[in-house]
């Protein structure tokens, strides 16, 4: 039993780890950052609470930035143009129709479509959600 629940735990920790890695470098890349922060934060607090006490300063801020990025219809504009760039730039990554630039191929590209399938689900969680808030 106790082998079980070190492997439990540190599979968690290495799951929540990355989650929380990946969100932190999405901060400066395009990227949803603080949530997937907040989405590793709440991994590593099923094993670890003492990770608990910084969920909800990360969650205020993660569902404020959600909030703003459908403020107003030109930062939606701007969203939805920031998605599509992405998108558009995973298909001339993988059809390296720009050999020169670095990493081409479908890793890269599949990766940048991913992002723009992504920011266009958060666009969309985060309308409605405001919209609900808007409605009460």
């Amino acid at each position: 039993m106790a082998a079980g629940r070190q492997v439990k735990r540190v599979t968690i920790a290495v799951a929540g780890g990355v989650v929380l890695l990946v969100g932190v470098a999405l901060l400066v890349l395009p990227g949803p950052g603080l949530l997937l922060v907040l989405a590793g934060l709440l991994i590593l607090a099923n094993e670890f609470p003492a990770v608990e006490r910084y969920i909800d300063p990360i969650q205020d801020r993660a569902m404020k930035a959600a909030e703003e990025s459908v403020s107003s219809p030109l930062r939606i504009a701007g969203s939805v143009l920031a998605g599509l760039a992405l998108i558009a730039a995973g298909v001339i990554e993988g059809l390296r129709l720009f050999p020169w630039l670095p990493l081409p191929g479908w890793s890269t590209g599949s990766s940048l479509i991913l992002s723009g399938i992504v920011l266009f689900a958060l666009l969309g969680w985060s309308y409605r959600r405001v919209s609900a808030r808007r409605r009460r």
